[in-house]
């Protein structure tokens, strides 16, 4: 059975600091190396991926708030801002998603408002990746409604392990009420240290997990100053240094999740 197009794609984890942003920068822009079409939507309130893909709001531009909360005269396409790099577009965050969770409250069908913002211009892409802010709010139930598939960055760490099951059992209960077609795609070791004892101890508990092992991407990002580095310049890191060790990851995890399709 083919591809449905676009595939859309939640990056998640209600544990910060696991490095879910700069996988949807990096992931997104590996992806138009394998020319693809990506439209990354930020959902998170800091609006870190905006800013790592070099986009700064003007006082009188759109964002994702606007055409979730003004959907009677703001439309998603309005929003779309194109980037320093073709075939990769942005549907910017604003702080102003910091008060949508009691925005949305009194709204009825406020689960699916989203999903119906983004009606439109789905088609246009051949990948639809975005941002959740790293905590279980109404915004991420909003992506989750919207997407068919999760990916998981999970650090290779003690504390980000355990917060895993959290987070499969939320996917799980969105999947049972309101998203039949929700499913998780894998999970991306992140700040993998080959050198540190934890580390490899951690990525072999995910692997020998019985939960976990079978959706362990076999990429892991390893811990890398010029992803960080390139997340300061506003410069996705496979644009940043080609060389380095981020980039090379990167481009290895894009052509696996082509694979993982």
């Amino acid at each position: 059975m083919g591809i449905q197009k676009p595939r859309t794609i939640a990056v998640a984890n209600e544990k910060g600091g696991v490095g879910k942003t700069v996988t949807v920068i990096n992931l997104s822009a590996a992806l138009i190396l394998e020319n693809k079409k990506v439209l990354v939507v930020d959902m998170d309130p800091q609006a870190n991926s905006t800013k790592g893909l070099g986009v700064l709001l003007g006082d009188d531009d759109i964002s994702v708030y606007d055409i979730i909360f003004k959907q009677d005269r703001v439309f998603a396409k309005d929003a779309i801002k194109t980037t320093a790099w073709e075939g990769l577009d942005l549907i910017p965050s604003h702080v102003d998603l910091a008060g949508a969770e009691i925005e949305m409250a009194d709204i009825e069908g406020r689960e699916n408002l989203l999903k119906n913002a983004l009606a439109d211009i789905i088609s246009d892409y051949d990948f639809i990746i975005l941002d959740t802010p790293p905590s279980l709010s109404l915004l991420t139930v909003n992506v989750f409604c919207f997407a068919a598939e999760v990916i998981v960055p999970c650090q290779t760490h003690p504390y980000a392990f355990d917060a895993l099951e959290n987070l499969l059992d939320t996917i799980d209960a969105v999947k049972e009420e309101i998203n039949p077609n929700i499913r998780l795609t894998g999970i991306i070791p992140t700040f993998f240290d080959q050198r540190t004892k934890i580390s490899r101890k951690i990525m072999a508990k995910l692997k020998e997990n019985k939960n976990y092992g079978k959706l362990l991407f076999d990429t892991a990002i390893r811990i890398n100053t010029t992803i960080a580095e390139s997340s300061d310049k506003g410069k996705p890191v496979v644009f940043f240094r080609r060389s380095s060790y981020g980039a090379i990851d990167y481009q290895d995890l894009a052509e696996e999740l082509l694979l993982r399709g």
